[in-house]
């Protein structure tokens, strides 16, 4: 087959993108951990002859996470690594089984491996220099497609890979590479993601966002080795995106034997899916406009406090749970919800769904309803604004330089709420920057 997949658009947000929509509402925000220019390919997951060839190329890049934590070459940039360098631990014949052989011989008792998660193939190139960094690969279905593969892998040391793994974290350390363990720090560069001497930042996708997907994917399989429905153990296929109960066990054996029925094999939703946990935050402006409600958990530094957020229930609207979330902490009443931007939260699976909401005239009286916040206040536009410019941190991270000690302090740009509370104070109320 000749034919090829057209491309995703790159970037995936228009810088200057002109359309009626934008003209209305404003350039689209794109949030810290979103932006990535990865094509996810969902449906090549279950393509073996794909994922074989892919994995195995000189053009595939790696993302290494123990215990979650990435494996960085600094504090911003995400480290890349080579088949070769992985292929001590996840062996030469990676997706040798195409999902179904792999559910008929499935075997409990066998040595697990590590788990090996497809993110996606960055295409294109940006210039001359990076062409050769693409690989064109065959497929089953669809023809060829052009581009480099990311997958994720687990490096943690343990079970019958735990020498393999240590290995592996040791030569890449003697390289000058490292373990980023306080990830929710928030230092991986938003826009480029590079292997050292390689990629060049041009060609670059981003770091955030790239290990967002692979650090929501790897707890995903990590915390479900087992089946829902019956308790037994189950299997990862297509690519680390789906986990099945299948219906034999050889459990060491030659043959196959026949496993007890599970609810999960019948119907249209026989398999587990990775789950996401949608969550609203507001920024929640005073019915004249001129106040933004903010809180405070007794976790925060001093003087620090945030947007309230909370999750969503099922059945609810973003905009109900909003009204529902901002009175039980606040005992403020909402009227007008008004969706911003969202953003992918990887602590585990989380999505961020930001809003700007305004207080019923008559309805801003504060009331800690149900004791989750240990403060709640309204503060001017003006304060807000100040903090934005001057007291930025990381939850724990020290008062930026020129912080006045006493004042307010917000979460960095990296967080939504730090995106909401700016958009309050750059007119999002009063009046929708056009372009």
């Amino acid at each position: 087959m000749s034919t090829t997949p057209p491309l995703m658009p790159e970037p995936p947000v228009l810088a200057h993108d002109a359309s009626m929509l934008t003209k209305r509402f404003g350039q689209e925000v794109v949030n810290y951990y979103s932006g990535s220019r990865l094509n996810r390919y969902s449906f090549l997951r279950s393509d073996a002859l794909f994922l074989r060839a892919a994995v195995a190329s000189p053009a595939a890049r790696f993302v290494a996470l123990h215990n979650l934590a990435p494996l960085v070459a600094d504090r911003r940039t995400l480290a890349l690594l080579a088949f070769d360098d992985v292929k001590p631990l996840i062996g030469a014949d990676a997706f040798a089984l195409a999902d179904a052989d792999a559910i008929k011989q499935f075997d409990s008792a066998a040595k697990p491996r590590p788990q090996l998660i497809f993110l996606g193939t960055l295409e294109g190139g940006a210039g001359k220099e990076d062409a050769d960094a693409d690989a064109e690969f065959e497929t089953a279905k669809h023809g060829n497609v052009r581009g480099q593969p990311f997958f994720a892998v687990d490096v943690t040391p343990k079970g019958p890979w735990a020498d393999a793994a240590t290995s592996l974290l040791a030569q890449q350390e003697a390289k000058g590479m490292k373990l980023q363990t306080d990830a929710r720090s928030m230092t991986l560069h938003a826009e480029a993601v590079r292997e050292p001497l390689v990629l060049t930042q041009k060609r670059a996708a981003a770091a955030a966002s790239i290990y967002a997907q692979a650090r929501s994917m790897m707890d995903w399989n990590a915390r479900h080795p087992f089946c829902a429905g019956c308790g037994t153990p189950n299997l990862s296929i297509e690519a680390g995106y789906k986990r099945t109960c299948p219906p034999t066990d050889r459990r060491g054996t030659p043959e196959p034997q026949a496993r007890d029925d599970c609810p999960t094999r019948h119907g249209v939703s026989n398999v587990c899916f990775p789950r996401s946990d949608p969550t609203m935050i507001a920024a929640v402006v005073s019915a004249d406009g001129q106040r933004i409600l903010l809180g405070r958990q007794s976790r925060y530094p001093p003087h620090w406090y945030s947007t309230l957020a909370g999750f969503l229930e099922p059945g609810e609207s973003v905009e109900e749970a909003v009204r529902r979330e901002v009175w039980e902490e606040a005992g403020v009443r909402v009227g007008r919800v008004v969706v911003h931007s969202t953003q992918p939260w990887p602590y585990p699976s989380t999505l961020m769904l930001g809003a700007i909401a305004q207080a019923l005239p008559g309805q801003e009286d504060i009331t800690l309803n149900d004791q989750e916040l240990e403060s709640a206040k309204w503060f001017t536009v003006d304060e807000v604004r100040e903090a934005l410019s001057r007291g930025t941190s990381a939850l724990g991270g020290p008062a930026p330089e020129g912080y006045k000690e006493g004042s307010l302090r917000v979460p960095p740009p990296q967080a939504i709420a730090n995106r909401l509370m700016t958009a309050v104070v750059e007119g999002y109320v009063s009046g929708i920057p056009k372009i």
